[in-house]
């Protein structure tokens, strides 16, 4: 009976999927802010549901963040609701699926989830770690790409990931068009990679902790060993799918 129903239950690809991207003030999620969020949930056959949020972070927005995603602090502060009002319903969003038992899917998402802690922290939102706890799914195909294919040459941002599987992104650093092709890319890869598409959320999850862990050594290593670089190996840190506050030594 247990082999019969395992059967009959379709791959985690193949069912709902949420994808989640920030677009931010900068690279630091222990002090740069949340400027638009998107969670959108598609696949399984089901019309596509987005949410999206444009904040005013309540600090300047730098020019070369807004080169990237296109928001300034001026239209941020013209159209953006206030930043804690705008954390605590993306975290509310994020919670609702998690508890539906959906797999929220970032790329890169170490740093998303990060930063979403600390901007619920800062503006004493409850977060969303410890509302949902051990219930929290994720798959990062930032983290299965480089699992899959660890010596492919070359940038791994998500316009990367796009081009090499063959997934459409209409206006890269867009946070609902990352959203979205972070399920696509995610997707590929699960349904070109039986390792990956094959294992149950559960399963793919822990693994990509390990996965994860694995990545950030290498990388460490790699700077230890390349003149130049040697310092920067004591800032990546192998944490996943976030950096728990308590661990993270930085400005809150």
């Amino acid at each position: 009976m247990s082999q019969q129903t395992h059967q009959q239950t379709p791959p985690w690809y193949l069912g709902r999927l949420c994808g989640f991207d920030l677009e931010t003030t900068g690279v630091s999620p222990e002090r740069d802010r949340i400027v638009t969020a998107c969670v959108v949930q598609c696949g399984a056959n089901q019309p596509v549901q987005s949410a999206t949020w444009l904040a005013d972070p309540g600090v300047d927005i730098p020019e070369g963040a807004a080169a990237v995603h296109g928001i300034t602090t001026e239209r941020a502060r013209t159209e953006g609701r206030p930043a804690g009002e705008a954390v605590e319903q993306i975290v509310t969003a994020l919670t609702a699926v998690v508890l539906s038992g959906i797999p929220v899917v970032a790329m890169n998402a170490a740093f998303d989830l990060t930063m979403l802690d600390r901007e619920a922290r800062r503006h004493g939102v409850q977060p969303l770690t410890d509302i949902v706890g051990d219930d929290l799914r994720v798959v990062d195909p930032f983290v299965l790409d480089k699992h899959v294919d660890p010596y492919r040459r070359g940038k791994r941002t998500l316009t990367d990931l796009c081009r090499h599987w063959q997934v459409p992104l209409d206006g890269a650093h867009d946070a609902a068009a990352d959203a979205v092709a972070a399920c696509r890319v995610a997707w590929r890869i699960a349904s070109t990679h039986a390792v990956i598409g094959a294992a149950s959320v559960d399963d793919l999850h822990a693994q990509q902790i390990g996965w994860a862990r694995e990545q950030a050594e290498s990388l460490a290593d790699y700077f230890r060993r390349t003149p130049g670089k040697e310092q920067r190996a004591d800032s990546v840190r192998g944490d996943w799918p976030w950096v728990p506050a308590q661990r993270s030594g930085g400005q809150q």
